[in-house]
């Protein structure tokens, strides 16, 4: 007779709800800190959970072979781009603090194009590099929701609007265009009519959410010198749109910058060109960071918490590669920083 035993089967989130009495869905919202069960069940699943021996599932796939214990993140963006731009490293720094509690490892790769990032996702896909992905950048016309869900890629689209073409992605969004009404709101008021803003990337659903935004708003106050004007996000080419519009006969009194650095350098150009900042122009960046608080005058901003960001995106997508449910979650809309880079629009 053999002493040899069979393994013993690892318990699976089916074993806590049973054991909880909650349902599975209830087990993945307690488990990965999402909201939508009272502290006293998210008590009672992580007691159950403990007592059962439960692990996170991407770990138990690993141990098994089965699985890799990582996520990847791909951009498709220009690399000499992101060492200087504070939302993706907080969003990043939100997405592995998450990621660390799980024990997950992350997966980075910088790309040329869309179409080289989804090569990358197939890639990973056949080779089983990685148990789900966190999309970044949506496009207006986009290939990679419908590759992942072709693929059956866990996935997490951040910046995306609600998609209900794609119910098996979960999205994280923020309402850029309430963003951006109130940023016109706020240079309305301190009387500014010639308004120039200062675009990232075009074809980013981001970017264009927030043009069009724009457009609707100077519509509807009537304003016939509001533009905006894309870029590559680099302070080179803000430099230059900033050079060609306060060049202008009639320049604009305020100016929108799709991010801090091009904010930062937007302000040592109107410096180069005899602009007083706010005297002579208005300006405002979209992202916060401490660089706004490190150039004279201390910049006026919209305000968001970028790492709560990244949390929260990384917990979706923990929570799907643990089986729960896809979902589209909304995070806070930002809020206007006033400081010294926004005053009353001068005459003429």
């Amino acid at each position: 007779m053999s002493d040899k035993r069979s393994p013993a089967r690892r318990p699976t989130m089916k074993d806590v709800a049973r054991h909880a009495g909650v349902s599975q869905s209830a087990v993945s919202f307690a488990l990965n800190g999402r909201p939508g069960v009272s502290e006293e069940t998210r008590d009672r699943v992580r007691r159950a959970a403990e007592q059962l021996g439960w692990r996170p599932s991407a770990a138990a796939r690993q141990l098994s072979g089965e699985g890799a214990a990582t996520v990847g993140f791909v951009l498709a963006r220009p690399a000499d781009t992101l060492g200087v731009d504070s939302f993706f490293l907080q969003l990043v720094s939100g997405i592995q603090e998450v990621l660390a509690e799980r024990h997950l490892g992350l997966l980075f790769q910088v790309v040329e194009d869309v179409d080289d990032e989804c090569a990358v996702y197939r890639r990973w896909w056949a080779e089983h590099r990685v148990d789900g992905v966190l999309v970044v950048d949506p496009r207006t016309d986009d290939p990679r929701p419908d590759l992942l869900d072709e693929l059956g890629l866990p996935a997490v689209v951040i910046g995306g609007a609600p998609d209900e073409r794609h119910p098996g992605l979960s999205t994280v969004w923020a309402d850029d265009a309430g963003a951006m009404a109130s940023v016109v709101d706020e240079l309305y008021a301190l009387g500014h009519r010639r308004i120039v803003h200062i675009a990232g990337l075009p074809g980013l659903a981001h970017t264009e959410r927030r043009i069009r935004t724009l457009r609707a708003e100077a519509g509807r106050r009537g304003l016939a010198e509001v533009e905006s004007v894309t870029t590559n996000y680099s302070d080179a080419e803000s430099a230059a749109v900033t050079r060609r519009v306060l060049g202008r006969s009639a320049p604009p009194t305020a100016l929108i910058y799709d991010n801090d650095v091009m904010a930062v350098a937007g302000v040592a150009t109107a410096a180069e060109l005899g602009f007083s900042v706010p005297a002579d122009v208005s300006v405002l960046a979209w992202e916060d960071s401490a660089l706004c608080r490190m150039v004279k005058p201390w910049l006026s901003a919209l305000s968001r918490d970028s790492v709560e960001f990244g949390r929260t995106a990384a917990r979706e997508l923990t929570a799907l590669v643990d089986g729960g449910p896809a979902r589209t979650v909304r995070v806070p809309v930002p809020r206007v920083i006033v400081r010294d880079s926004t005053g009353v629009a001068r005459r003429g």
